[in-house]
């Protein structure tokens, strides 16, 4: 989607949700639409009506920090909607794409993952597809996927698909809609940063061709950097367990992060975190066994 059609449905949104009693302004009139008008929310601005009509339709792209922070305080933005208000109002320059090549993780990146042994660890891209996992982070959000399939470009797994267009993934979210939403907002951000990037607005559009879900939830414009939180999983292996995880941003590749997992000390989480573990390693399974079980997304190798 081009940024500045981007940019309108970003403020048209966020002007929706602001009722005009909450922030002291007397309506007059029938109202065709929620929230506020491009007038009105211009006054809370300090700006004139004819400017912010150009911004939202994304006919000033040299608008100032000052303008760009005055509209976000009158749409009382928070800081993550804050940036991308400025991502999308002043994108930037399209870069001279060379000749493509496969996306690969770092030999030293895979090095640090597999030296954390008991903590399940991913590197992901910038449009959150898989370039690297350690043993511990294959079994516990993909053991469907063979384990080398981030080493082939073509099939490589990306989470976010994988999450609305996989049944196997679904089922390990026991609160799936909350997952959903987290992956949205966090795409949203992604795609404010990246309006040159055709691989993610190909990701976008075949998601929201597939997914009436991620149609749905990309419509309301979430944005929203999750880089810290619990999730909730409901493992084919191990049951129940909740995990922290934290996304580190790798400094010198811009985009790409490692999401680690973790558990309570002592928690019953731990506990199956580590069973998890020493399945991963044996390739064996939760009642003692080598074979894995009978059924489609519960083998932890089988290549989807």
């Amino acid at each position: 989607m081009p940024a500045n059609t981007e940019l309108a449905d970003f403020l048209r949104n966020r002007r929706a949700r602001i009722k005009p009693d909450d922030v002291g302004v007397r309506s007059f009139g029938a109202r065709r639409v929620p929230g506020l008008r491009r007038e009105e929310l211009a006054q809370l601005a300090g700006v004139s009506p004819t400017y912010y009509t150009r911004l939202e339709q994304g006919q000033s792209g040299n608008a100032s920090e000052a303008v760009l922070d005055a509209v976000a305080r009158a749409l009382a933005l928070d800081e993550d909607e804050r940036a991308h208000l400025h991502d999308l109002a002043r994108p930037r320059p399209a870069r001279r794409r060379r000749p493509s090549r496969p996306d690969m993780a770092r030999k030293g990146t895979r090095q640090l993952i597999d030296a954390l042994g008991p903590v399940p660890a991913v590197v992901l891209g910038r449009r959150n597809e898989v370039l690297a996992w350690n043993a511990l982070g294959h079994v516990l959000l993909a053991g469907h996927h063979d384990r080398d399939a981030p080493d082939r470009p073509a099939d490589r797994p990306n989470l976010t698909r994988m999450l609305f267009l996989d049944p196997h993934t679904r089922d390990l979210y026991r609160h799936w809609d909350e997952e959903a939403a987290r992956a949205v907002a966090s795409l949203r951000l992604m795609a404010g940063r990246s309006a040159d990037d055709r691989e993610l607005a190909e990701l976008i559009g075949e998601l929201s061709m597939k997914s009436p879900e991620f149609g749905a939830l990309w419509s309301r414009h979430p944005v929203r950097d999750c880089t810290t939180g619990t999730k909730h999983f409901r493992h084919p292996e191990v049951g129940v367990l909740d995990l922290q995880f934290e996304a580190l941003h790798l400094p010198d590749e811009p985009g790409r992060r490692v999401l680690m997992y973790s558990a309570e000390p002592g928690s019953p989480a731990e506990a199956a975190l580590l069973l998890l573990g020493r399945l991963s390693l044996a390739g064996g399974r939760a009642d003692g066994s080598t074979t894995p079980p009978a059924g489609p997304g519960h083998r932890l190798t089988r290549t989807l």
